[in-house]
């Protein structure tokens, strides 16, 4: 081990005693639903910023989920002396105690003088993130919502949040809200409705596993958190700073799984559109998933081409087929169900069925450059019955 990264593991170490040595202000509430996202103290919104409190690690995936081009800040807190043990290819395995923070928002036009009630907000991409270590800056920012994932005794219990028009805190909307917003693309404008989902819904996505129906993190995974981000301690791996912290055990010191950036052109497509449809489509379309029974898996670790959708004639016909015979047809992105469903904004027909109004037009595009690249012909006796 070189004297540098003796030195960066010193200085981990360091931060990490000073966070967890009484100056906290998080609370853990273990019971009951907290009308105020203040009651929780994550944060202080003050002098233009929103600032996470002492033990809370920023974190950021390698490729994140498309939310109707929302931009997030995701942080995780969890009590002193308690750590999340590693898991190569599931959650992690968190303690009772963690607080997993997700807040979504947008950047508004630099002419909104008061950003907070601007109902015209602009497409960032990529996503203009915080640093990971002061908070956002709320400058030409609207605050939508924070959804809080909570490890009670019970297990994991969500919370969603609506920011109010001040945007000094956040009030729990249980039954969901939908927030009107015009989508600001270049010259392009477009009137569309964001919505919060109830908190019934989040187990839509958060419930994993068809076994026990239990929600967990969607993005709390080794190859999605196995990347390099800024925060406490400078620019390193964010699973080595999480175990620096106290945070994580049992991480091995090689073999650790890492999903691509689907936004990295210097990559090869496949890596990336994998990736793509890993964190958006894998939560339902897993061997334990909700979609389990359709036959289409687009976890990582799905290597079968008829599994991943290869000349496989949809389980259920409809209208959300578009009249497509396969849901990828080698070299024919305009006859496969998969990019079609993606693109689609109608409700009976788009994929995913939740979390969006919009669609992404990158996504759309890499995952239709996937299939331009992939080889091979369907056969007709491969499609459904007429």
């Amino acid at each position: 081990m070189g004297v540098r990264l003796l030195a960066i593991v010193a200085a981990l170490l360091f931060v990490a005693g000073c966070l967890h040595s009484g100056g906290d202000r998080v609370t853990f509430i273990a019971e009951g639903n907290p009308e105020k996202l203040s009651d929780w103290g994550l944060f202080t919104v003050a002098n233009g910023r929103i600032a996470p409190h002492a033990g809370m690690v920023t974190y950021e995936l390698n490729s994140p989920l498309f939310s109707d081009y929302a931009q997030k800040w995701r942080a995780v807190w969890m009590p002193k002396g308690v750590a999340a043990t590693y898991d190569p290819a599931k959650s992690f395995d968190f303690p009772v105690g963690t607080i997993v923070t997700k807040t979504f928002y947008y950047t508004t036009p630099a002419e909104a003088t008061s950003p907070q009630t601007s109902d015209r907000v602009v497409k960032m991409t990529p996503a203009s993130y915080q640093n990971g270590v002061t908070g956002l800056d709320l400058k030409h920012v609207r605050l939508i919502e924070t959804r809080l994932l909570v490890r009670r005794a019970e297990g994991w219990v969500a919370f969603p949040y609506v920011w109010n028009a001040e945007g000094t805190d956040a009030s729990l909307e249980r039954t969901g809200a939908d927030v009107p917003l015009t989508f600001v693309d270049g010259a392009s404008r477009t009137r569309f409705t964001y919505s919060v989902p109830n908190q019934n819904q989040c187990a839509g996505c958060h419930a994993q596993d068809f076994r026990d129906r239990k929600i967990s993190p969607i993005g709390l995974k080794a190859r999605h958190l196995n990347r390099v981000f800024p925060g406490e301690g400078g620019e390193i791996n964010q699973l080595q700073r999480l175990i620096a912290m106290g945070y994580l055990k049992g991480v091995p010191s090689a073999g650790v799984p890492q999903n691509a950036n689907w936004e990295d052109v210097t990559l090869d497509t496949a890596p990336r559109a994998r990736a793509y449809l890993d964190i958006n489509c894998s939560h339902c379309h897993s061997p334990t998933g909700a979609a389990r029974t359709s036959g289409l898996w687009l976890d990582a670790a799905t290597v079968d081409p008829r599994l991943l959708g290869m000349c496989k004639p949809p389980v259920a016909a409809g209208r959300g087929t578009g009249n497509r015979p396969f849901d990828v047809v080698p070299g024919h992105p305009e006859t496969s169900i998969i990019p079609y469903r993606l693109a689609s904004t109608d409700p009976g027909e788009m994929m995913p069925e939740l979390g969006r109004s919009l669609t992404h037009k990158e996504g759309v595009a890499l995952i239709t450059n996937y299939v331009l690249t992939l080889k091979g012909a369907c056969e007709r006796e491969d499609g459904p019955a007429r």
